[in-house]
């Protein structure tokens, strides 16, 4: 059963939501050996000290020793010199006499190597306890990690009859304020906010986070096989990067959104559309620990269809709309057996509508 610091430790932990990235959300709490909290801390900003730090800095802010004081931590200490130096030499240096780990990190710069230095100076190192939790905290990090891809999530905002939008596009607002601010809330703890540009130009979103608060922004990502995106468009009006992922390069129109400030990659696939598995590929390759996905039913089909959705965010108004946009352009399929087998995660009440949460079966072995 786990104990209550490390209980502690991961709700510490989830401090880092919106702050970490491209860094893991780790918690750490460092007791005595009587049981008693002398500090807490969870990782801050990319560059900024790591939850072990953190948690030494306030132990130490309060006064506390923490000589032969015992470490719960909710992801293996670092061995690496990156950002910043090691966590582990850190607790060493600091006397800790035990480490409780949830579980190793994935990062092949660390994988088991924290453990072994902490061993090696003569530190406990007991490892397991919270490993569910700390890894679904992170299951981007640990995606990006062992897959080399983002964690995918897509968004969608429905009627209960699975409409997205009237047959005239109109769609502006199906759910509640209440599920838009929701929704907003998990668009901050993206990395990136991936549209296609038929949303651009139906819609013109900025995409960024206006309805939750949060310390980042996330990247903005298109989807825009032709490269016709507008240079007006309200995606440019949040300021931040956004990425433009097209099949066409060496025109006019790549010249003036790069001098827009937008970063044109090409990354044709055989039929003249973007390649969307190398484009996640990419993401990851620039530390995108989540994609959260607000686009059409086009380009949710062809992610789907293409295996990159690992999870979905649904919202569910209390309405019927009847005939118009789907939530996904998937089919018309000829066996159910060819059906996407999800499982649910979570379904609540978000204001007057209903938030699903759905993951694609083994979506998360890895």
């Amino acid at each position: 059963m786990m104990n209550l610091a490390m209980q502690q430790a991961l709700l510490v932990s989830e401090g880092a939501m919106y702050l970490s990235a491209p860094n893991p959300r780790v918690g750490c709490v460092l007791t005595d050996s009587a049981g008693e909290i002398l500090g807490t801390g969870h990782t801050q900003q990319a560059g900024g000290p790591h939850a072990e730090v953190m948690a030494l800095r306030n132990a130490a802010a309060h006064g506390h020793s923490t000589r032969g004081a015992t470490a719960y931590v909710t992801l293996e200490p670092c061995s690496h010199h990156g950002r910043t130096g090691p966590c582990c030499d850190a607790l060493i240096a600091a006397g800790i006499r035990k480490v409780v780990a949830s579980m190793p990190d994935p990062n092949p710069l660390v994988a088991g190597q924290g453990f072994e230095r902490l061993r090696a100076a003569g530190v406990e190192v007991e490892v397991g306890a919270g490993a569910e939790q700390a890894r679904e905290l992170n299951i981007g990090f640990f995606s990006r990690m062992v897959r080399k891809t983002p964690w995918v999530r897509m968004k969608i905002a429905a009627s209960l009859d699975g409409t997205t939008a009237l047959a005239n596009g109109q769609s502006q607002w199906i759910t509640s304020p209440e599920a838009r601010a929701d929704g907003h809330a998990w668009r901050a703890r993206a990395g990136a906010v991936l549209t296609g540009i038929g949303t651009v130009l139906q819609d013109n979103p900025r995409l960024d986070v206006r309805l939750a608060e949060t310390p980042r922004q996330p990247f903005r990502v298109i989807v825009d096989s032709l490269l016709q995106t507008p240079l007006e468009a309200k995606i440019f009006e949040a300021g931040g990067p956004v990425w433009i992922y097209t099949a066409v390069q060496g025109t006019p129109q790549e010249a003036a959104l790069t001098a827009k400030g937008a970063t044109v990659t090409c990354l044709p696939d055989a039929r003249g559309k973007v390649d969307l598995a190398a484009m996640m590929k990419d993401l990851a390759r620039r530390e995108i620990n989540e994609v959260h996905v607000e686009a059409g039913s086009k380009l949710n089909g062809s992610l789907i269809r293409e295996g990159l959705v690992d999870e979905f965010l649904v919202y569910l108004a209390p309405t019927l709309l009847g005939p118009g946009l789907g939530m996904a352009s998937l089919g018309p399929l000829e066996r159910l057996s060819d059906a996407l087998p999800l499982q649910f995660q979570s379904a609540e009440r978000v204001g007057p509508d209903l938030r699903v949460l759905a993951r694609g079966v083994g979506r998360d072995r890895f």
